[in-house]
């Protein structure tokens, strides 16, 4: 059992980490972030010529080698349906892990743009007394002991411990 589970994202994927104590705090350090699992976005890691027939968008010719002209294939909405899609399911995902572990605070780190997606849908986690913690920072290539020390640093996890500390 967790007090707090880490969810680090990016919009293509998802980390699920929990913070567990050590069972030995004499001969072990601790406690530890514990990767619970990955959630993966398939459409946000596709090239745009697997997601539309044209890879470029914004411009068309006319018939028989008329004038270019422009317009708006609506791509940018698209890719936010998909972070929206994507973010409903991080937080189904999110609030499995949290009844599992009886955890009683959520960090949700992401960069801005997906934080701002994800804020959306936070309301149900709010709802059932649990405090939710936001960093707006890119941390998906940082390893578990980058991201608990860099948490711990900002005073949002505790602080991994010496052995016998």
């Amino acid at each position: 059992m967790s007090d707090y589970c880490v969810v680090v994202t990016g919009g293509a994927k998802a980390r699920f980490y929990t913070l567990e104590p050590v069972d030995f705090p004499e001969l072990e350090s601790g406690p530890n972030l514990v990767h619970c699992g990955d959630l993966f976005n398939p459409q946000k890691e596709s090239s745009g010529k697997d997601l539309y027939a044209d890879p470029k968008t914004g411009r068309g010719r006319a018939a028989r080698g008329g004038p270019a002209h422009g317009y708006d294939d609506h791509r940018s909405q698209h890719k936010d349906e998909l972070d929206r899609r994507f973010s409903r399911k991080i937080l189904t995902e999110t609030s499995s892990l949290v009844k599992a572990n009886n955890a009683r605070c959520v960090v949700l780190v992401a960069p801005a743009p997906m934080l701002g997606i994800l804020r959306q849908e936070l309301h149900a986690l709010s709802k059932r007394g649990i405090e939710v913690m936001k960093v707006a920072k890119d941390m998906t290539k940082f390893s578990a002991r980058r991201i608990h020390a860099s948490l711990a640093k900002e005073n949002i996890l505790p602080k991994c411990r010496k052995p016998g500390a």
